[in-house]
């Protein structure tokens, strides 16, 4: 990927508030263009609901609905990824806390993946149910930002795939300080570097407002 044409850095977006990012993401955006389809990444209850939901849950939670509901009104195809995660895991198969959390609506065609890797195309038959519905252009939302959410965006451009990503839809934990390496890292902090470490080809804008669907 060439990233010498990348646009020189901006501040990111200041810790604790994902409401209001910076006009300008640093990355290229083509808001007028629509997708067709929208990716909801792992977003389970585990990580969205109570003590141990990731910073900012609520804004991410309403962000998502908003794209689902764009998604379905213009005929989009949703696709929302499921992590199977071990026995002992805040997601382990089977457990309330594994089930997504928000409404899949079958009777539209949209579907549930499950996957135990990161990288939502690894062995769930994503990219030949995008193929095979005349997907083009996707947008990813969820959780983990720098994991899940960055490793599903990432191959969906290896795969040539136009990928756009609304910075309030996503999101993740604080990284603890670690003696020797550094101090903490707020969640917002991490969010934006995860979406600056995609490179030049993902699309970022600023809200789920700046999304627009289309059927394939």
């Amino acid at each position: 990927m060439n990233t010498d044409s990348r646009p020189e850095p901006v501040a990111a977006t200041p810790a604790g508030s994902l409401d209001s990012p910076a006009s300008d993401t640093g990355s290229p955006t083509r808001t007028d263009d629509p997708v067709h389809a929208l990716i909801v990444v792992d977003m389970q209850s585990a990580f969205v609901t109570g003590a141990d939901a990731v910073p900012h849950a609520a804004t991410v939670l309403a962000r998502t609905e908003q794209l689902i509901a764009g998604a379905r009104a213009a005929g989009a195809l949703v696709v929302q990824l499921q992590n199977d995660g071990p026995e002992g895991a805040p997601d382990e198969v089977g457990t309330p806390s594994w089930e997504v959390h928000l409404p899949v609506d079958t009777e539209r065609g949209e579907v549930v993946l499950r996957k135990t890797a990161d990288d939502g195309f690894e062995e769930t038959g994503l990219e030949k149910l995008l193929r095979g519905r005349g997907v083009t252009a996707l947008a990813v939302c969820g959780v983990m930002s720098e994991m899940c959410v960055s490793a599903t965006a990432r191959t969906a451009l290896d795969l040539d795939f136009r990928v756009v990503i609304a910075h309030d839809a996503h999101g993740t934990y604080d990284i603890p300080a670690a003696a020797g390496i550094g101090d903490a890292v707020p969640a917002a902090t991490v969010s934006r570097v995860a979406e600056w470490a995609l490179g030049d080809e993902v699309e970022i804008v600023p809200s789920a407002d700046g999304v627009r669907f289309v059927a394939p």
